[in-house]
């Protein structure tokens, strides 16, 4: 194997609770690696096929052994970037403490260190001391909640939820075919389709109060695409109409617009007075509102007026919280 991957890790635990002569079966090693049945069979069926590995059934016991005793897998060649590239991914996981899936993934990076090979051994410690990821504010949200809608979307089953929207204190009951969940800057949002609303919407997870799993099946239209969905989005809101947005930096922020890519479908146009234009196409002005405001006196809307006339009142009325202010 030339590089390494999550599958030897399987291959690892399986050739050793085969060594303990336990006659372990699927079943019970699925159950003790967390993962279904099938992969366990098709992990026995590659060390069978393109490993030769000598494992038979044994109808009495139950399950599997080897037939020679001396076998062995074929060695892992893993580079030390492999492993680096691992215990990074390991330190970002970070980001995701607001959800159940960072106590799962964490157990799963364990699992792939303690089934490495011998020889090979892994001392993150140090990226702890020299590797930090900052994350930005991110919202709480029910474990049970999160475990509800993931269950609901990977079985395709419709969901009851109460959903209570932002500023408001009552909550409303609806039912919702789950299509997708998104993160975007701390915040995990459920995209599907609302009884209440019959179309598609998108929830905020954390403002989900309570959700179970009715039983009704449900399906993600074939013809449900999340990219055509947020289409030239610029955050997670969306708007019915598109604009062609262009925005001048000042020279002294030039560099770090320059740097970074703002838009997928963006263009930057630096002047010989060492300003810059960036231009795109979005269906979202709420979004870039508020990116633009974030520069301050550094950004000025040029297109589209309608841009330009909302970030002037947002300043207009921020001045007029300090007017009085000495």
């Amino acid at each position: 194997m030339a590089k390494f991957k999550p599958q030897f890790s399987r291959l690892l635990f399986i050739d050793r609770r085969l060594r303990t002569g336990t006659y372990p079966n699927t079943t019970g090693l699925a159950a003790e690696y967390e993962v279904s049945p099938r992969t366990i069979h098709r992990d026995i069926g590659y060390m069978r096929d393109m490993l030769d590995a000598p494992i038979a059934y044994d109808p009495g016991r139950r399950g599997f052994y080897y037939t020679e005793n001396n076998y062995a897998l074929p060695g892992l060649e893993i580079r030390e970037s492999d492993l680096f590239a691992i215990c990074i991914a390991e330190k970002a996981l970070e980001q995701y403490t607001n959800t159940p899936l960072y106590d799962k993934l964490s157990s799963v990076f364990e699992k792939i260190r303690s089934y490495l090979p011998d020889g090979i051994t892994v001392r993150p410690g140090w990226i702890d001391n020299r590797f930090t990821f900052l994350r930005e504010s991110f919202t709480s949200i029910d474990p049970a909640i999160w475990e509800t809608m993931a269950e609901g979307l990977r079985i395709a089953k419709q969901v009851e939820i109460t959903h209570r929207k932002a500023g408001e204190e009552e909550t409303t009951r609806r039912m919702v075919s789950p299509y997708h969940i998104v993160n975007y800057r701390g915040e995990w949002y459920l995209i599907g389709l609302c009884s209440l609303r019959n179309a598609v919407v998108r929830f905020a997870m954390s403002r989900i109060r309570s959700a179970h799993i009715t039983g009704e099946p449900c399906a993600v239209p074939e013809d449900f695409n999340i990219d055509d969905y947020l289409g030239s989005h610029f955050g997670i809101m969306t708007e019915e109409q598109e604009y062609a947005v262009m925005i001048e930096f000042s020279r002294e922020q030039a560099p770090y617009v320059l740097e970074r890519t703002w838009h997928p479908d963006q263009s930057v146009v630096k002047s010989s007075d060492g300003t810059v234009t960036l231009s795109f196409t979005t269906n979202s002005l709420f979004e870039v509102k508020r990116w633009v405001l974030s520069w301050g006196a550094d950004a000025r809307v040029i297109e589209p007026k309608a841009l330009a006339r909302q970030v002037r009142e947002e300043m207009e009325a921020t001045i007029a919280l300090y007017h009085h202010t000495s």
